[in-house]
């Protein structure tokens, strides 16, 4: 089978890695790819969001599956474009509708849908500029911190949480007033929840599901959760406190009222969808759907799939996950992100990559990177992720960070405390 992975992050770097073991796969391309991808398929400079080129590109190449990385494409509605072409209807895609698509593309959609479906999630309401002196006064009804979160997609940086009221007020007129575009043109204000947060992932086929391996994120840049957001500086797999007692609420309060939401929506959704959890005394909470991998979450979850990840996505994009099974490796993988100084506000690319050869436990997964006169540079604000095994937490981040420190690049940045407060 020849498959198409769209996207250039370490997310689609994993994926693919995962997708080159299948005794299934007969070639692999990556649109646009980066420096890693490049040793296991085809990069292809194509943008994930130029419909029209990869319709070409599929034809061409007889394309067989498509799996889509980032959100953007999916919200733009790629599935629909694929199921509405009579020359690529039958080509499988992993991502959901246009409309699935929503529960990541629209805040006040998918909230609005979990209060629907009785599943577990904060107070909330939304509101648009015209409408602010309400939006003021559902505020002043809340306990600090307040939470805003723009309606729209602005790249993983559109919620912010705040502790003085006042400044809180600020924040949310700048939002509507464009802070972040057309994504905050409308804002979701949300009941902030006290606990720890995680991540849960499923791979369905919109009416069955696997449930895949959970992870924990730190967005934050600096130590011990301060600084700005961040796309992410890295990630744990598992998580100690998510044993067996929380994951069955999670799939019994979570999981599965979503999937028969989605069914009695009538939504065609094959793909991924990541559960942003917060665990509250024991009781999780839906913080945020995405419908795609987090990343860098899956570059700590696909390393403890054992089985073959492309026989899943054929059975997801076939309709066809009832009765299988999914096995996972018991030890416990973690990932440290390298960024480039500066990010996550202004940066500098094209500084030169050194020793970043794998070894054994050692995963190296790049995320913005590109091949240039015969050498790997810079590309973007976060740049590798180095993933390890270990028996446990401490020895898996152990090792992390010894490849953490020998890999050189101008400008090196990275969390030295992932994992702290586990």
């Amino acid at each position: 089978m020849n498959v198409l992975v769209l996207g250039s992050g370490g997310r689609e770097h994993a994926i693919s890695w995962k997708i080159k073991q299948s005794k299934l796969l007969h070639k692999l391309y990556i649109a646009q790819g980066n420096a890693g991808t490049n040793k296991l398929g085809t990069n292809v400079s194509i943008n994930p969001e130029d419909f029209k080129s990869i319709k070409e590109f599929v034809l061409q190449n007889n394309i067989e599956l498509i799996v889509v990385g980032p959100e953007a494409p999916l919200v733009k509605g790629i599935s629909d474009f694929f199921k509405e072409d009579e020359q690529l209807k039958n080509v499988k895609l992993i991502g959901p509708s246009k409309q699935g698509a929503l529960l990541e593309g629209s805040k006040e959609f998918a909230k609005d849908f979990m209060q629907k479906y009785n599943i577990p999630t904060a107070k909330y309401q939304s509101f648009t500029l015209e409408y602010i002196k309400d939006a003021y006064h559902f505020m002043e009804s809340l306990q600090a911190p307040y939470v805003l979160k723009a309606d729209g997609l602005a790249a993983g940086k559109g919620v912010i949480i705040e502790n003085d009221l006042a400044k809180a007020k600020t924040q949310l007129k700048e939002m509507l007033e464009g802070k972040f575009g057309d994504a905050s043109q409308k804002v979701v204000i949300e009941e902030f929840l006290d606990g720890i947060e995680l991540s849960v992932f499923v791979l369905t086929d919109g009416n069955n599901y696997v449930l895949l391996p959970e992870a924990k994120d730190y967005k934050r840049i600096g130590e011990a959760d301060t600084g700005p957001n961040t796309g992410g500086m890295g990630a744990v797999s598992p998580v100690p406190f998510a044993d067996k007692k929380f994951m069955q609420a999670v799939e019994e309060k979570v999981i599965k009222p979503t999937i028969e939401g989605i069914k009695s929506e009538k939504i065609d959704f094959k793909g991924f969808i990541f559960f942003g959890l917060m665990n509250k005394n024991g009781n999780p909470y839906v913080i945020e759907y995405n419908v795609r991998m987090g990343d860098p979450e899956t570059e700590v979850v696909i390393p403890r799939i054992k089985s073959d990840l492309l026989e899943l996505l054929i059975a997801a994009a076939e309709n066809n996950l009832s009765g299988k099974t999914i096995e996972i490796d018991k030890r416990t993988v973690s990932t440290v992100m390298l960024v480039s100084e500066g990010y996550p506000g202004n940066y500098e690319k094209g500084k030169e990559l050194t020793d970043i050869n794998e070894s054994k436990d050692i995963l190296v997964f790049h995320a913005g990177t590109k091949i240039a006169d015969n050498k790997i540079l810079t590309n973007g604000g976060r740049v590798i992720a180095v993933s390890a095994y270990g028996t446990n937490m401490k020895d898996a981040l152990a090792k992390s960070y010894v490849k953490a420190q020998e890999i050189q690049f101008e400008g090196k940045n990275y969390r030295k405390d992932i994992g702290f407060d586990l």
